[in-house]
């Protein structure tokens, strides 16, 4: 996936930098002061950070070194793993081929996938999407130091039990997301990176996003570390995860987030779907969407994923009444980003009662 041009219709939702000064600026200083305190206690070697209030870039910072050895500081440019925060995408492409007609979301997930078992036919697509079919989080086939289809690893994964009756409960499964990628090329007709460098990211104009296993010579590209205390290098998978699969910036990713205040992409009623809590068979519902998580924080309501993979953290929240995204991701993975994010959200956002 290689860099792409720039749409001229989308020139209307591209990101703006907003270089804020006055009365803004002490709380630029405050945001500084403490992700340079986190980093510090947690030893993370280098952070980029956007912050996006009604699709414009806010504050837009990179701090420490994206590699230790040839200290080159982190820019809002730097290309990080980005992790399962890919997840959004691989249930866009789902959601866009809904959007068309071509499937339906609570479609038996084996009208598309070949050879499935017995136990797979309650599962829909929508369960695939919101972690609730019942699979396994890995399927027995991945390795991450080996390059297989997507079709195989899910086949490996057939001759397991399912771990609860579809639609039953949540658990988090990275194979669900296999399988999605998997009836993205089945329905497209296309590789899902294709697919979706065609309908997502050209058309937002995310010039610096490419698939985990590009073979592109990648400029400002960070470094990953493993263990706190001696800051190894992270291994680098030769497995394409699509439960995992982008490489990103935050510029990129606050494009996205503009994309994500307009139609051009995803319709409001697409868009409101992904962010509805889950529906459980017994009428509960868990707080999981389309590949976000639909919480509260602070009494607001805020869509969420954060990514994990060996060398990389990722966080991207939407603060949805507030229109205010926080975007933050770093080269380290043993980090307790929950404490960033949300002490980044406790500086931004205004007190409830005093909220327009």
């Amino acid at each position: 996936m290689g860099k792409m041009n720039m749409p001229r219709r989308s020139l209307s939702f591209l990101v703006v930098l907003v270089w804020v000064a006055s009365s803004a600026f002490a709380q630029t200083d405050k945001t500084d002061d403490f992700i340079k305190a986190e980093m510090k206690r947690q030893r993370i070697p280098g952070l980029s950070l956007a912050i996006v209030r009604d699709g414009q870039v806010i504050k837009a910072a990179g701090y420490g070194v994206t590699n230790t050895k040839l200290q080159t500081p982190a820019q809002p440019d730097t290309v990080y793993k980005i992790a399962s925060v890919s997840k959004q995408f691989i249930a866009t492409g789902i959601v866009l081929l809904a959007q068309d007609g071509k499937l339906g979301l609570d479609d038996p997930a084996s009208r598309y996938l070949e050879g499935t078992p017995e136990s797979w036919k309650p599962i829909t697509i929508r369960h695939l999407l919101t972690h609730t079919a019942g699979l396994v989080r890995e399927a027995p086939a991945f390795d991450p130091l080996k390059a297989l289809s997507d079709a195989d690893v899910i086949k490996s994964a057939y001759s397991v039990p399912l771990r609860y009756t579809p639609g039953e409960k949540w658990e988090y499964s990275n194979t669900g997301y296999f399988a999605l990628a998997e009836i993205i090329r089945r329905v497209s007709g296309k590789p899902w990176p294709e697919y979706l460098s065609e309908k997502v990211f050209k058309p937002s104009a995310m010039n610096s996003t490419w698939t985990t296993n590009t073979k592109e010579i990648i400029p400002n590209r960070a470094q990953g570390y493993v263990d706190n205390d001696r800051l190894l290098d992270a291994p680098e998978w030769v497995a394409l995860r699509p439960s995992g699969a982008f490489l990103s910036t935050v510029l990129d990713l606050a494009k996205w987030d503009a994309m994500l205040n307009s139609d051009e992409i995803l319709r409001g009623s697409t868009r409101q779907q992904m962010w509805t809590p889950v529906s459980l068979n017994d009428g509960k519902t868990y707080p999981y969407g389309f590949g976000w998580f639909v919480e509260t924080f602070s009494n607001r309501r805020v869509v969420h994923h954060s990514g994990g993979i060996p060398g990389f953290r990722a966080q991207f929240a939407r603060f949805l009444d507030d229109k205010l995204s926080i975007i933050v991701v770093m080269n380290l993975d043993d980090v307790d980003i929950d404490s960033i994010w949300r002490g980044i959200a406790d500086i931004y956002l205004q007190p409830v009662a005093t909220r327009n």
